[in-house]
């Protein structure tokens, strides 16, 4: 969730912070999501919601199978996101780049879309009151799992009651509040220890 991040290209890449409305944060999430040593997580997709202004929010996809041209430092992630927005988007996903996804929409359109008539599908929502993810069942962890995640503000009450909405379960990572991206790359720990152990 980006609540300040812009919803037009007007932005500048040297300063992502300040022209992008805290775009910063959403590029280092991306590289936290898809970023190996020497490759990508072909099995990750992130979704970029971005709330902040001129205009209605939108969400921005990164598919780790197709994506290209990304490169592990913000303003790589930051172009990409930029000529998504100057695309024309509608409710309908379309591409900016390889990889690469546009479409108008908020939290519950997201979540809505990656939760309906998915059985198997598990979602969990990131909250420091919440399950320590080491105390929960692992077996989930395996399956289709959806993560969601704030920025640097928090979720709104409304935002969280869209998401227990949802279906999801509330667990943390650990004992102290962390940045975004460092919980994203936590959680993918988490997710390759549980593969490799139960391969």
């Amino acid at each position: 969730m980006g609540h300040k991040a812009r919803t037009d290209s007007n932005f500048n890449l040297n300063d992502l912070p300040g022209t992008g409305g805290r775009m910063d944060i959403l590029c280092r999430c991306v590289n936290s999501a898809l970023f190996l040593s020497h490759d990508l997580r072909r099995d990750v997709v992130i979704y970029l919601v971005l709330l902040g202004e001129p205009g209605s929010s939108k969400i921005v996809k990164f598919d780790g199978e197709s994506v290209r041209y990304l490169n592990p430092d913000e303003r790589s992630s930051g172009s990409l996101i930029k000529k998504a927005l100057e695309k024309s988007a509608g409710s309908y996903w379309k591409q900016s780049t390889l990889g690469v996804w546009i479409r108008t929409g908020g939290l519950e359109d997201i979540l809505r879309e990656l939760m309906d008539g998915a059985e198997n599908k598990r979602m969990f929502y990131l909250s420091e009151d919440g399950i320590d993810i080491r105390e929960i069942d692992k077996k989930p962890l395996l399956d289709d799992v959806v993560f969601v995640l704030g920025d640097h503000l928090g979720m709104t009450p409304e935002e969280e009651s869209v998401i227990k909405d949802a279906g999801s379960k509330i667990i943390n990572i650990g004992p102290v509040s962390l940045h975004a991206d460092h919980c994203i790359i936590l959680v993918n720990n988490e997710l390759d220890r549980n593969i490799k152990r139960d391969a």
